[in-house]
């Protein structure tokens, strides 16, 4: 899987693995992590919502165009210096 954010100018491309879960089936550390981020907790509004867990193998980040060559900053799963 593959996630890009937030936009097209300042950009964090993740490649990873990742799992889904539905509000009520998510690992209860992982909601709790997102509600304390984020100051809402899914699992309690009236609404569905779905979370996707990435463990991420490569991390590239840039900040516009001039910056793509050499923005890998995980490979493999290990941050590179």
């Amino acid at each position: 899987m593959r996630l890009a954010l937030p936009d097209t100018f300042d950009v964090l491309l993740l490649q990873g693995e990742a799992q889904r879960f539905d509000d009520q089936d998510v690992p209860r550390d992982a909601a709790d992590a997102f509600a304390a981020t984020f100051g809402r907790d899914p699992r309690t509004e009236d609404r569905p919502c779905l979370y996707i867990c990435v463990a991420p193998k490569t991390v590239r980040a840039w900040r516009g165009e001039a910056e793509l060559r050499g923005r890998v900053i995980m490979r493999d799963g290990a941050w590179l210096d």
